[in-house]
């Protein structure tokens, strides 16, 4: 009995729902007519492609650098001298971090010592002094002052070679 009348309402339920549907639509039947009776637009053509133009590079003739050679010589391994990587030296344990994720929390003084404090994302402060290696890229302290902690860090230059880069850790708030 309890489930002929479930069926009942639902039977009933779905015809209302149905009767819903076929409601009046002139207002829209209407606009739908409008709008298929307006003249149609124009379409703006599509801009015309100019096909690839090939370039046969060769350099002796025309007198142009080899887009293959850098524009100044590079030497390279031991021969470029300069600035380099030491490839021997210990690796010390702040040099594990980027040093964006290295912050400058204060300073230390032991005697007439001055000691620079560095967080780690950790959360461990370290003690460092000019000399001392931080960040993935080589970074040798240079300076300690109240306010930042100076670096130098050796990066490639992209042509085989390297160059030196002054860089900064503040302070922290």
């Amino acid at each position: 009995m309890r489930a002929s009348l479930i069926n009942y309402g639902l039977v009933l339920v779905m015809a209302f729902g149905v009767a819903a549907c076929g409601g009046d639509h002139d207002d829209l039947d209407q606009y739908i007519n409008e709008v298929k009776a307006r003249p149609g637009g124009r379409i703006e053509p599509l801009p015309e492609i100019t096909p690839y133009g090939a370039f046969t590079y060769i350099a002796d003739v025309q007198g142009l650098r080899s887009p293959f050679v850098p524009d100044t010589p590079q030497a390279t391994g031991t021969a470029a001298g300069g600035t380099r990587p030491d490839p021997d030296r210990s690796r010390e344990y702040l040099e594990s971090f980027p040093l964006d994720t290295l912050g400058m929390v204060g300073t230390l003084y032991i005697g007439e010592n001055m000691y620079g404090l560095v967080q780690t994302a950790d959360g461990l402060i370290h003690r460092v002094v000019p000399g001392n290696y931080m960040g993935e890229n080589d970074g040798r302290i240079t300076d300690i002052s109240e306010s930042e902690i100076v670096l130098v860090e050796i990066i490639s230059d992209g042509i085989g070679g390297y160059i030196e880069r002054d860089a900064a850790i503040g302070l922290s708030d």
